[in-house]
């Protein structure tokens, strides 16, 4: 808990930061009570987060249900909608946090990468609030967020993270990864997909059977009900810890092709087996990464995160692998896996301790690497 009134502000236990030559530095006092707050737009969800000294202490998300219509996101409509919602979300937030305004030590923002309309509305509120209330600037990159998600703690005596070095798969609709993690902010891509995602594979696929959107978790659901082994889909040969999903896609799409010429109802009668069948794939070439550069590397501390990391199927993957191979796993809460700022404001907290701060005259980037 933090002190009462404004003692608890970091800046002012800190001892005051400096502007010198565009930059923050900090005075060399013993930190104290440390709140964050994290400001997430990099997508369609609206989210605001405070966290104090790593502890959360509110994460608040505000869904656009508009998208659903379209089978996707549409990005004007995205902006649109963040321009509404981010300071009713942004006051509740800090209000459920049991906080003022004038409590908070920093704010941190998503720069990239998503929806540059998207990441325009959080980048120019963060911006404004710092200013107004006089405290530092700290820019996030939506991807380390979720890798650090393992790192909040629901409370002080909260120690289920992971140890350093790690493995850690990033998976989303946007991003697969393999991400050797050094340290908090030293992080190091090993693998990466040379085409599509697996989140965009499990969405496209779902989105060919006439799923509603999003269709990864529709996906999910209907696989618990059919054969995962009954259909057969190509997997790619890719040198090295690389990902590639754009031929399973293809393989998928002419399977129903074929299907489809004898059978106009195939989809409907076989949909619980193409979804398990296709999640069976898709963890399967997962997996088999992991395992290689778990094995290569010697590393048992294996963690997983982004919006993929929710799917049933591979949470219980990574569970297995513990076991088989003796490796520590750590799987974030559902609350954790899709984009939100209680991830924003744990990198921003570790950022402040390291004193990396932004200016004001930075910029979003609808493409920023890990």
């Amino acid at each position: 808990m933090l002190p009462p009134n404004k003692a608890g502000r970091a800046k002012i236990i800190i001892a005051k930061y400096k502007y010198k030559k565009e930059r923050f530095f900090l005075s060399k006092e013993i930190l104290m009570s440390i709140t964050i707050l994290g400001i997430e737009s990099s997508c369609d969800d609206t989210s605001a987060s405070v966290i104090t000294d790593g502890v959360i202490r509110s994460n608040l998300i505000a869904n656009q249900l508009v998208h659903q219509q379209f089978g996707g996101v549409v990005p004007e409509l995205a902006s649109r909608a963040h321009q509404q919602n981010i300071v009713p979300v942004v006051d509740a937030a800090i209000k459920q946090a049991g906080i003022s305004p004038s409590d908070i030590s920093a704010v941190a923002f998503t720069r990239g990468p998503g929806l540059l309309g998207s990441l325009l509305v959080g980048t120019s509120f963060a911006k404004g609030f710092a200013l107004a209330q006089n405290i530092p600037l700290i820019e996030v990159n939506h991807l380390q967020g979720h890798v650090l998600a393992h790192f909040i703690k629901e409370d002080v005596n909260d120690t289920n993270q992971p140890n350093f070095p790690f493995l850690c798969l990033l998976v989303s609709g946007g991003n697969s990864q393999l991400v050797l993690v050094k340290d908090h902010l030293h992080m190091e891509v090993i693998g990466s997909t040379i085409d599509d995602a697996a989140g965009e594979a499990f969405d496209k696929c779902a989105k060919v059977m006439q799923l509603p959107y999003p269709g990864g978790p529709m996906v999910d659901k209907l696989a618990k009900e059919g054969n995962p082994t009954k259909i057969k889909f190509a997997k790619p040969r890719i040198e090295g810890y690389n990902y590639s999903f754009s031929g399973l896609k293809t393989s998928f799409l002419y399977h129903l092709r074929d299907e489809l010429k004898t059978n106009p109802n195939y989809i409907e009668e076989n949909k619980n087996d193409l979804c398990a069948s296709l999640q069976h794939t898709i963890i399967e070439i997962l997996m088999d990464k992991l395992h290689q550069a778990a094995k290569n590397l010697g590393i048992k501390e294996i963690t997983v995160a982004g919006g993929v990391s929710a799917n049933s199927g591979l949470r219980e993957a990574l569970v297995q692998y513990g076991k088989k191979h003796h490796a520590n796993i750590y799987i974030p809460k559902f609350a954790y896996t899709t984009d939100n700022a209680a991830m924003i404001a744990i990198t921003g907290y570790y950022k402040f301790l390291k004193g990396e701060f932004a200016q004001h005259d930075i910029t979003p980037m609808a493409r920023l690497g890990l």
